[in-house]
């Protein structure tokens, strides 16, 4: 079992699926958590357990893509707990279904603002207190399809690839400080919502929450410090 006492650990878009998967696997595993979430009424529903637990920090109204409250934010962070050891940004969006000439460039921004902007923003922030400590772990949520174009989801992966070049470049910026920054690419998700968008899918094939929580816990343990810059595929079960 993964051992994360004392390890401060910051989750971006904690109210989503894979987000409340990582956030229990680190909970179960010890680590001080730091839960962000851009609206304000749903962390303490999801999780009440850890409302009053004075190792875990639930942010609220933390819009990720505006800059000066993403930087109060982890601001927050570190003058709750002093540093910051991992940041898993799984916070992200997607809309798709029209070709290129039919998108408007409000499904532009806002896929671009959900995917790369909140990545770029919140690691941002992070790498100034990881380099000061010479150590830390990000790791970021891309997806598989966004290894190659699709019709009708041409924002949406341009976005998640943006993710993946901006976990490389970061990579090979950081790794002389001992900071390991790589990506997950998830194959199709089982969520209440895929299955009901895909109603007659095999669902056994597809991931699970809780399998790329454990990805992502591996991932920031010491076992993985000579894993970085890399784009890691998690599919469904064999």
């Amino acid at each position: 079992m993964h051992d994360f006492t004392d390890k401060v650990v910051v989750i971006t878009g904690a109210a989503g699926n894979v987000g409340q998967a990582a956030a229990n696997a680190f909970h179960g595993a010890h680590a001080n958590l730091a839960l962000v979430d851009r609206r304000s009424d749903r962390l303490a529903g999801i999780f009440p357990q850890f409302a009053e637990i004075k190792n875990h920090l639930l942010l609220n109204n933390v819009d990720l893509s505006d800059e000066e409250k993403v930087n109060r934010g982890v601001d927050e962070i570190i003058t709750r707990f002093g540093r910051i050891d991992v940041l898993v940004n799984t916070a992200g969006g997607y809309r798709a279904g029209q070709t290129l000439e039919e998108t408007g460039l409000e499904t532009w921004d806002l896929m671009f603002k959900l995917n790369a902007q909140s990545v770029f923003l919140v690691s941002k922030a992070v790498i100034p207190h990881m380099k000061a400590q010479s150590s830390g772990k990000i790791i970021n949520i891309s997806a598989l399809a966004a290894l190659s174009g699709k019709p009708k989801m041409a924002v949406y992966l341009a976005a998640k690839d943006a993710v993946i070049r901006l976990s490389e470049s970061m990579a090979e910026e950081l790794r002389s400080f001992k900071i390991n920054v790589n990506t997950l690419l998830p194959s199709t998700i089982d969520t209440p919502s895929n299955r009901a968008a895909n109603p007659n899918s095999n669902y056994d094939n597809w991931v699970k929450p809780g399998a790329i929580a454990e990805v992502i816990l591996f991932l920031a343990t010491p076992a993985a410090r000579s894993i970085y810059g890399a784009s890691i595929p998690v599919r469904g079960p064999c």
